[in-house]
């Protein structure tokens, strides 16, 4: 089994589990998390989704041996049928998508970990754009997000280099939101994740919806992508719970409906 889940307090529990090759993805482990996304966004008691891995590492991004095997797939295939899918999944679906980075996240991995809503780390982990080691360019969305998030100097820079980006130094450039001690991690996340698990699903769906709209939009498009949310928004059972709990005093109830 290649991929973990667990579902608990409205959390789906994601772990890439190929611990002795570091959770690299082949092909059985791609298309794992491709359908287990897809699940977790149609199952509405599904209100929060975690990622993470198994064992020292969180990802090393792609499984050399694979990409190196006459019989396995074409480096095109890899990028098209496995990483693509996925970063799609996690930016797209209208629910939080956390990662909680482990251990080292390296190449695709660092860049599945970049393309979550809100990651988490270990205070051992580390981020490497690792392509540049072996002539590759940074794929699964890192040259969208990584010079969004850090700016175009500081992305190039790990690009070319591959340089290794400790933990606390990402947090501190502001790639990732969170580090915790290493034996804190879990449970940080953990109750992280159960706190968005009780928000207003659809309205944080929305939200994520409308800042994803926001790298392609002018200010009077955004303008009205904020009016239609919010009309959208203004539609849903947990405006009217939220509302109803403030004039009464008392902490909402929300189904994510």
């Amino acid at each position: 089994m290649t991929l973990i889940q667990k579902i608990e307090d409205g959390v789906c529990y994601l772990r890439l589990n190929r611990p002795e090759v570091f959770n690299s993805f082949n092909r059985e482990m791609a298309l794992a998390l491709q359908n287990a996304l897809k699940d977790a966004a149609g199952n509405e008691e599904i209100r929060a989704i975690v990622l993470t891995g198994e064992g020292k590492a969180f990802c090393a991004g792609q499984d050399l041996a694979e990409a190196m095997d006459p019989e396995g797939p074409e480096l095109q295939s890899i990028v098209k049928e496995h990483y693509n899918p996925i970063i799609e999944l996690i930016c797209t679906i209208e629910k939080p998508v956390i990662a909680a980075v482990n251990g080292v996240a390296a190449g695709a991995g660092a860049n599945i970990a970049l393309a979550c809503d809100i990651t988490f780390a270990k205070k051992s982990a580390a981020f490497i754009q690792a392509f540049s080691k072996i002539g590759l360019i940074p794929d699964s969305a890192g040259t969208f997000f990584l010079p969004r998030i850090i700016g175009y100097q500081k992305a190039m820079a790990l690009f070319m280099t591959g340089d290794k980006v400790t933990a606390e130094e990402a947090e501190r450039m502001n790639m990732i939101y969170k580090v915790v001690e290493d034996e804190e991690l879990d449970a940080a996340v953990g109750q992280f994740a159960k706190q968005l698990a009780q928000m207003p699903t659809r309205g944080l769906g929305l939200t994520k919806r409308a800042v994803n709209k926001t790298w392609t939009n002018n200010l009077t498009q955004q303008l009205a992508v904020e009016e239609a949310l919010q009309t959208e928004a203004g539609n849903t059972d947990d405006f009217n719970e939220g509302v109803q709990a403030f004039l009464e005093k008392r902490k909402p109830v929300f189904k994510g409906k």
